[in-house]
């Protein structure tokens, strides 16, 4: 099963991300009981992940970017990332050796199509994520906005995708544990391979999650306090 480590970078610095409380988010330093410094290639080095899931809190709120900082980390590790793809023309802001991460929060349903059509012309495929709270799909695009997340993951199996991220950012930061029979649900819809983000506490949701038939997860708190060996991201 993939473990997925998660660098949230915000003003340069990889943050403490909780329930997607942006302005609250803090310098992952204040949080940490595995890294001293919130410079991303300084975290980066400390914990040598195999693999990263990158989000620019910049670009998708549309206040500046990390992408210097994102085509380092890619030279370093497997890298995810999503800047926000707000029109075809972001995805060329990419460097070409990442993994697109198309978020509904910033994507509408017909762009996602597009750019997933536009990565495979390329050679690659991209990630879909599907961005909830409370339940509910975070989107701008009226198409999306409050439809229910299983009806968006039956809809994506027809697209050529790596993977699809359910990221249910009520439970991002909390270690809240998981959502035993929505997941069951989003398994049996999906014909991709699902990657989960938000909630995972510990080992023993990793296990759940597997026994499932999730590909992978997004870790970032329960590696921080310790409680996801690092062994399980390296």
């Amino acid at each position: 099963m993939r473990c997925i480590f998660v660098l949230d970078i915000l003003n340069g610095a990889v943050v403490h991300a909780l329930r997607g409380e942006r302005k609250s988010y803090r310098p992952i330093t204040e949080f940490s009981r595995v890294v001293t410094t919130s410079e991303p290639l300084g975290v980066l080095r400390k914990l040598r992940p195999r693999e990263v899931y990158v989000a620019d809190l910049n670009l998708i709120t549309g206040n500046g970017d990390n992408l210097a900082a994102i085509g380092e980390i890619s030279r370093m590790a497997k890298a995810m990332v999503d800047i926000g793809i707000f029109r075809l023309s972001d995805l060329d802001r990419l460097p070409p050796e990442v993994t697109a991460v198309l978020g509904t929060e910033t994507a509408s349903l017909s762009l996602i199509e597009e750019a997933a059509a536009e990565l495979i012309r390329r050679g690659g495929r991209a990630l879909v994520s599907i961005d909830m709270k409370r339940g509910r799909l975070l989107s701008s695009d009226p198409g999306l906005a409050g439809r229910e997340p299983i009806s968006l993951i039956k809809s994506l199996n027809r697209l050529d995708l790596e993977a699809v991220i359910l990221l249910d950012l009520e439970r991002v930061g909390a270690s809240t544990g998981l959502d035993t029979v929505f997941l069951k649900a989003a398994a049996e819809a999906s014909q991709h391979p699902l990657i989960l983000g938000g909630g995972i506490g510990g080992e023993e949701d990793l296990e759940a999650l597997e026994d499932m038939g999730f590909a992978g997860a997004l870790v970032a708190t329960a590696v921080h306090n310790g409680r996801i060996p690092l062994s399980k991201i390296q």
